[in-house]
């Protein structure tokens, strides 16, 4: 829902708010209220008590919880929204993405600055390091820009690096066409999503692409409501997004422990497609992937980081069946290519003997 000066003040509005605020509750419960609750004003006036005793189950730990500071909030909210012209999509909305919804943890409520409908369309989503290598930014320009051209959408999380030339991929092939008077309705456009607030663009040094996604009709998401606050926690629940929000997922440079990597496991995850860019694999890539690994192996033996992210590395998804591409048309044929066909591929054969 497009929230404007007539309806931002609807009670079934600030209701899907209100309950998007309580952390405490789960999905289903907070679907339960959203579509059995008889008041929001009576609701306001509840206390965690009278909520476990709607939802049949105990708090674990004692929240501080104010249900009328909460329906405050969540007015505040409405408003903001009203202001950014940004929509709304609740989970059993119609215009939620299909593809989102069918995961393990869906967001409740999506926010969107921008065209919502692309979240429904064709799309693939593009990851990588933040230590994007001139071999990985040229390769994720290229990979995001053919995907484009050819009508889908690129989306991606709007960090620096390999997401960031993702975008600008995308971005610029929508800039080339309509330079040359072609059709700029037909060209894929890019979905950048957030970390932070719908109101918030983070990394702040990403302003001025994030108005040149909207200015080519892309769109801008976030599960996090206007003016909530950034938390670590964030990022990884930005990376199931990306992950969720397409049927493919495809890592371009990503060492050890990369975020980029719990993106592939989520894509797994959610039985979607993952391939590894071969740009992945290159020297200048491998240089990088080296330095890290050995920061890592420290960290790991100070107790700093787990084992887990120690051994995360591409290398593993390969060996355990992930497809290597060399382009965009490349990823097109391995997408209709049986499991498996790629399993004799060069980089894979180098990555198995070592």
């Amino acid at each position: 829902m497009l929230l404007t000066e007539q309806n931002y003040q609807d009670e079934s509005v600030i209701l899907k708010l209100f309950l998007a605020r309580i952390t405490f509750l789960t999905l289903q419960e907070k679907k339960k209220f959203a579509n059995n609750i008889d008041s929001l004003s009576k609701l306001a006036l509840c206390s965690i008590e009278d909520i476990c005793n709607e939802i049949g189950r105990k708090i674990k730990n004692r929240i501080p919880w104010n249900g009328k500071e909460n329906l405050r909030a969540a007015k505040i909210a409405a408003y903001k929204c009203m202001q950014l012209k940004c929509e709304i999509l609740y989970i059993d909305d119609p215009d939620y993405p299909e593809l989102l919804r069918q995961i393990s943890d869906p967001p409740f409520l999506l926010f969107c600055r921008g065209n919502h409908k692309l979240l429904k369309e064709p799309s693939v989503s593009v990851v990588g390091t933040r230590k994007i290598t001139p071999a990985g930014r040229e390769a994720t320009k290229k990979f995001a820009y053919d995907a484009a051209m050819d009508g889908c959408n690129v989306v991606s999380g709007l960090a620096v690096g390999v997401d960031g030339n993702a975008h600008q991929g995308a971005v610029d092939a929508f800039f080339d066409t309509d330079e040359k008077g072609g059709d700029t309705s037909v060209i894929g456009k890019t979905i950048a999503v957030m970390p932070s607030a719908i109101d918030e663009i983070f990394p702040n040094g990403q302003k001025h692409l994030a108005g040149q996604i909207l200015q080519t009709g892309g769109c801008l998401v976030s599960e996090y409501e206007p003016g909530d606050e950034m938390a670590n926690w964030h990022f990884v629940g930005r990376n199931r997004i990306i992950a969720g929000l397409s049927p493919a997922t495809v890592v371009i440079e990503a060492p050890a422990g990369s975020g980029a990597l719990i993106t592939a496991d989520f894509a797994l995850d959610y039985n979607r497609d993952l391939f590894f860019h071969e740009a992945t694999f290159g020297q200048m890539a491998d240089q990088v992937a080296k330095v890290v690994s050995d920061d890592l192996e420290k960290l790991f033996a100070a107790g700093r980081v787990s084992k887990h992210k120690l051994e995360s590395r591409p290398e593993k998804f390969i060996k355990d069946g992930a497809p290597v591409i060399k382009d965009y048309k490349d990823y097109c044929r391995a997408l209709a290519e049986s499991p498996g066909t790629r399993s004799a591929n060069i980089v894979q054969q180098k990555l198995f003997e070592d």
